[in-house]
């Protein structure tokens, strides 16, 4: 009895927030991640070297890059159904006022820091006219990519641009499905979540409806939320540790700003259409939301939601075509697991962490995991993972 292996940690020994007893509700996958979703692969960068004080250029590095495949590397310049949402906007994701548009998402989503984005974006598309044949590269193709940014200045020498092509093509080139690692790793390397050392995080839910099982993935790069707002099974498990590790947000009236950002890939093989993953899109906010999110006025909050349904509808740009697609009244369900995986996703990124010392000296902290499992356990909200 008890949790898999692959449910209580990740694949390089991490502990996982459900292997710890966080009691999130809900059915995962088997994975317990967004390869759950058959098809959709996922690879990084990482890319750590240096330390002491900052010389531009030359380092402390911190940072890498994330590389999620739809329909995997065998069919990756094949369109998906898509929608998108910004809470808020104070940052970059290239490609979705296409994907506003035509309610079609091309290609590998990337994720990466701040001032990377534009290095990532453009060899994507690289990446993407190498895998056409002589004949279709002629000139005249056309990408769009999506790719989604962070800030990891804290840790990282942003500045001194170290994420190169060839890191963006290791990431997409290593994409696999199955289980993945967490934390800091590829995109999420430097990254920070309520003042703890943050990343990468996934997760997923089964859900049944009409007598079919979907499944609903979602990936996570966090860099987001100041320690007192920090909430983990509903306990506010922040207020119980102060920050103390410097004046890294501005304050106002003696309230610190929460400056970070979120990016968030939802994913399903549920048959929605564009309208539909909108809708599925928006309450990834609500689960950033669970965790103590606030989407404030400097943060960039941006969610991404796909479907791998309807893939020879896809194929048809000059001709009628038929798409299957679940009734409005079929989306509850849907919502639900959304806001679930989005939660644990961001909640995974604390625990599948380590204390990293970057720039200058600067430092994250790991999360407490030993002293908020104690929290959870004296408030009833905490379950033995051998029990399940």
């Amino acid at each position: 009895m008890g949790l898999s292996t692959g449910h209580r940690s990740t694949p390089g020994g991490k502990p996982r927030a459900r292997g710890a007893g966080v009691p999130f509700a809900g059915t995962p996958g088997e994975h317990n991640a967004i390869t759950d979703i058959a098809g959709v692969e996922v690879g990084y960068t990482t890319l750590v070297a240096g330390e002491g004080a900052l010389k531009v250029g030359e380092g402390p590095v911190r940072t890498g890059v994330t590389a999620i495949l739809p329909r995997g590397r065998q069919a990756a310049t094949e369109a998906v159904f898509a929608g998108a949402f910004t809470l808020n906007g104070n940052g970059e994701m290239t490609g979705l006022p296409w994907v506003e548009e035509t309610g079609r998402l091309h290609g590998p989503i990337t994720l990466t820091n701040t001032h990377s984005a534009g290095t990532v974006r453009d060899a994507t598309v690289k990446w993407m006219n190498r895998q056409l044949d002589s004949q279709q590269a002629d000139g005249n193709t056309f990408w769009m990519p999506v790719t989604g940014e962070t800030c990891d200045n804290w840790l990282n020498d942003m500045n001194g641009f170290h994420v190169k092509e060839e890191h963006v093509f290791n990431a997409i080139d290593s994409a696999a499905g199955g289980a993945l690692e967490e934390g800091s790793v590829g995109g999420g390397t430097g990254m920070s979540c309520y003042q703890f050392k943050g990343g990468s995080g996934t997760a997923s839910r089964t859900v049944q409806l009409g007598g079919q099982c979907y499944t609903v993935g979602a990936f996570v790069q966090t860099n987001f939320g100041v320690r007192h707002l920090c909430t983990v099974a509903g306990i506010p498990v922040g207020t119980y540790f102060p920050y103390t590790g410097g004046q890294t947000h501005r304050y106002l009236q003696g309230h610190a700003t929460d400056q970070g950002s979120i990016v968030v890939v939802v994913a399903t093989d549920a048959p929605l259409l564009p309208h539909q993953l909108k809708r599925m899109a928006r309450r990834g906010g609500l689960g950033m939301g669970r965790s103590g999110g606030i989407a404030s006025n400097e943060s960039g909050d941006f969610f991404l939601a796909f479907s791998t349904a309807n893939r020879a509808a896809l194929h048809n740009s000059y001709e009628v075509a038929a798409a299957d697609f679940l009734g409005e009244f079929m989306m509850t369900p849907l919502f639900e697991a959304t806001v679930q995986a989005v939660d644990e996703a961001i909640v995974d990124t604390l625990f599948a962490n380590e204390t990293m010392v970057g720039r200058d000296g600067n430092v994250r902290e790991a999360f407490p995991v030993a002293e908020v499992v104690r929290l959870l356990q004296q408030h009833g909200r905490w379950c033995d993972p051998d029990s399940l």
